[in-house]
């Protein structure tokens, strides 16, 4: 609870610091205020307590993903003065929604109540649509917030109308009353309940972006600003995946023959699909979208079977694309402002320009296509081995099949940074930037080769 006390606090301070046009001190208070709410989450590590009549609920599986949110967010803030360098005006407005967003998606793990649900859910949405058109005078960020908002709407309109079928049938809103329901009437659920599980179905469905309700994925990632769609990609997605996961396991995991089978084609379809689209890309930042696509499908995997393992794994996949997918749009955005494009050509001859920056560039699509012993190829291993324990032979041969097309189209960027030739433009970097590449890779390397300290978390 004092996490999302500080981060609102943070977020307030934020705009006040703005107002008073105190640039300097803007992102140090930010830094600050994010260190102080990662000790606080950290601290309720291994303790379980409810607020406000079981509304919200801090346990290990919300104190996990919520010091991996933090952490996440801190490490974006990092490369935030390089990217909003050349703006004249404090940048207070994008860093408070940005704090606002986050208490949204720590608000969504700690839900214990299906109106928190809504709440923390839409707190993190609306500061997403205002984010993807934070960059004013760019047509595509326009355009971006435009279509996520309209999308957005109507999602939440399906949630909502899910929502309250749950509630008619079983007169609560509250999760561990709505599971116990589930557990008595296992064998007499009316079609209405029912119904209200495929709404909130379809809704978070398109929350985190899987197939069939994609299609808003591609062109808003791409439309907004880099640092904003580094924030969606992982923070905000891994937020809507955690939540996802600790509404049907506390509330109808007993009803998991019904609409086991419907995330079984929502992760087929997104691994599938994602990495087709993702193969035919040629611009980076859609190809990163199409692949994240492609994430959710595996990720989704572990929906399959609710059990300590499983949300162990759905943690440590978490964090291994959390940190090779903020790497990953980092390189990206320090490339395409130097080369002025974003496509894979602007990769072309790295290597000879800039080793480190390459070098980073190939740990983190390495991981993310699964190579060991990188903390990506244990997240995929760990997912897999859940699936083949559940005899989803063909899921898993298709998360197989997908990981290697995956390759083909990360290893158009790596063949381009050390075979082709390119511009004589060098990538210059920050001190910030380098030590902020270097945590990530050292990360990545360090949690592949120590899994166990991951998964043993939850």
């Amino acid at each position: 609870m004092n996490t999302i006390i500080t981060l609102s606090v943070l977020g307030m301070i934020t705009m006040i610091i703005g107002v008073s046009n105190k640039k300097d001190i803007l992102l140090p208070v930010v830094f600050m205020g994010l260190l102080v709410a990662l000790v606080f989450s950290s601290l309720e590590w291994g303790h379980s307590n409810h607020y406000f009549n079981n509304m919200l609920v801090v346990d290990n599986f919300s104190t996990v993903f919520s010091t991996l949110m933090i952490f996440g967010t801190f490490l974006i803030f990092l490369i935030a003065r390089h990217y909003f360098r050349s703006f004249e005006k404090p940048m207070e407005d994008v860093y408070s929604v940005l704090l606002f967003s986050l208490v949204g998606a720590i608000t969504i793990t700690m839900m214990g109540n299906l109106t928190m649900f809504f709440v923390g859910l839409e707190i993190m949405s609306v500061s997403l649509y205002i984010l993807a058109g934070s960059k004013k005078t760019s047509p595509s960020s326009n355009e971006a917030a435009m279509k996520y908002f309209l999308m957005g709407a109507f999602s939440t309109g399906i949630l909502l109308f899910g929502i309250t079928l749950i509630y008619g049938t079983t007169g609560t809103f509250d999760l561990f009353e709505i599971g116990k329901w589930t557990i008595e009437n296992k064998d007499s659920v009316p079609l209405v309940f029912k119904a209200g599980i495929i709404l909130i179905l379809v809704a978070m469905a398109f929350k985190v972006g899987a197939v069939p309700f994609h299609f808003w994925v591609p062109d808003v990632y791409h439309g907004s600003p880099t640092l904003v769609t580094a924030y969606m990609a992982t923070v905000a997605k891994i937020a809507g995946l955690a939540a996802f996961y600790r509404l049907f396991s506390m509330c109808f995991s007993n009803l998991q023959d019904f609409w086991g089978p419907i995330v079984w084609v929502l992760s087929f379809g997104s691994i599938l699909l994602g990495n087709l689209a993702a193969l035919h890309q040629s611009h980076v930042k859609r190809m990163l979208a199409y692949s994240s696509i492609a994430h959710t499908g595996y990720i989704l995997m572990g929906f399959i079977n609710f059990n300590n393992f499983t949300t162990g794994a759905l943690f440590y996949y978490s964090a291994a694309y959390l940190l090779s997918t903020i790497g990953a749009f980092v390189v990206l955005m320090l490339v395409r402002e130097d080369i002025k494009t974003g496509t894979v050509d602007a990769f072309n001859g790295l290597m000879k320009k800039n080793k480190f920056l390459s070098i980073a560039m190939i740990i983190f699509l390495l991981s993310l296509t699964g190579i060991p012993p990188l903390a990506g190829f244990m997240a995929k291993f760990n997912i897999f081995t859940t699936a083949l324990e559940n005899r989803f032979i063909w899921l898993t041969i298709t998360a197989i099949l997908g990981s290697a097309i995956s390759v083909a189209y990360y290893f158009k960027i790596i063949i381009a940074m050390l075979l082709k030739v390119g511009s004589e433009t060098k990538v210059i970097l920050s001190a910030r930037t380098k030590v902020l590449l270097v945590i990530l890779v050292l990360m990545i390397i360090a949690i592949g080769v120590f899994p166990d300290l991951f998964l043993q978390l939850i």
